[in-house]
């Protein structure tokens, strides 16, 4: 059966490709890098619903994601997160922060206004973080 992303998530996203299990899309927030892991498995809506073999692969290609935001935007901090109460799809997001941000010390979700990067803005941080993730084993850009 052919993967769905959830329609909510393709619009407020660019898919930038595939690591091995997950799709690695960017959201549209103005809100520094923002990536967004979706296992490229339908109607599923939590980790633990995953094969063991899975949920390890999951945290490995979570752990890169975090890793390259840490050190190539230098984060203050990574927040990484899968919480599914507007889309069920299971996704995790993984966003790098800074004390400067507008929702700095809170959490993002309730506390930015939502707007979006210009769409000229946006394909020039895809392109840059595409560039980036090549150096992630299995990772394979998705057009």
């Amino acid at each position: 059966m052919p993967f769905t992303l959830h329609p909510r998530l393709a619009a407020d996203t660019t898919v930038l490709g595939d690591l091995p299990l997950c799709r690695v899309l960017l959201s549209k927030e103005a809100l520094g890098p923002w990536l967004i892991l979706v296992p490229r498995k339908d109607n599923l809506t939590e980790i633990h619903h995953l094969p063991e073999d899975e949920q390890f692969q999951l945290m490995r290609e979570s752990s890169a994601v975090a890793t390259l935001l840490e050190n190539d935007y230098q984060a203050d901090k990574i927040n990484v997160g899968a919480l599914g109460n507007l889309v069920p799809q299971l996704h995790v997001h993984h966003i790098a922060r800074f004390k400067d941000d507008v929702a700095w010390p809170g959490p993002i979700w309730g506390n930015t206004d939502g707007t979006q990067r210009e769409e000229a803005v946006q394909q020039a941080l895809a392109e840059d973080l595409r560039e980036e993730l090549s150096s992630l084993d299995g990772f394979v850009t998705v057009e």
